[in-house]
């Protein structure tokens, strides 16, 4: 169920409240029908299955998404889509700004804050795969 849930979501990303409760739970009821944690909460669910909310996994998406577009593997759709900075303080990417709330929600600028906050050691991954196991345990620690 979850990839019909996640499919394409850096695209279709639900931006109001109500839209992302619902799919939320979608994920709930699927959790509580398991054997053995139908009296536990879902954060607790969550954790004793080692999933993330989709939410959080949204998040995910969008970042590994990101560091794809960073390290290149999408040369030509990808260029221009974010603006490198050379700061001490950011990671990398930076943040546009704009008069209407309506850019805000785009992919290339929900994406940035979330990214400058990234460890260092997850940005500055050799490969894919290591980004996403550091990426991992980053969004684990979040509340």
């Amino acid at each position: 169920m979850r990839p019909h849930l996640e499919y394409c979501v850096q695209l279709w990303n639900p931006q109001q409240k109500k839209d992302i409760d619902v799919l939320e739970r979608v994920q709930w009821r699927a959790t509580k029908m398991i054997r053995g944690l139908e009296y536990l909460s879902y954060k607790d669910r969550l954790r004793e299955l080692g999933l993330f909310s989709l939410e959080k996994r949204r998040l995910r998406g969008d970042l590994i998404a990101a560091c794809q577009y960073l390290k290149g593997a999408y040369k030509k759709a990808g260029e221009g889509f974010f603006t490198r900075v050379c700061s001490a303080r950011t990671r990398g990417i930076n943040e546009g700004r704009f008069r209407l709330d309506i850019r805000k929600k785009f992919f290339t600028m929900r994406v940035v804050r979330h990214w400058n906050r990234l460890p260092r050691e997850a940005v500055v991954a050799p490969s894919l795969e290591v980004f996403k196991a550091r990426l991992d345990g980053a969004l684990s620690n979040l509340v």
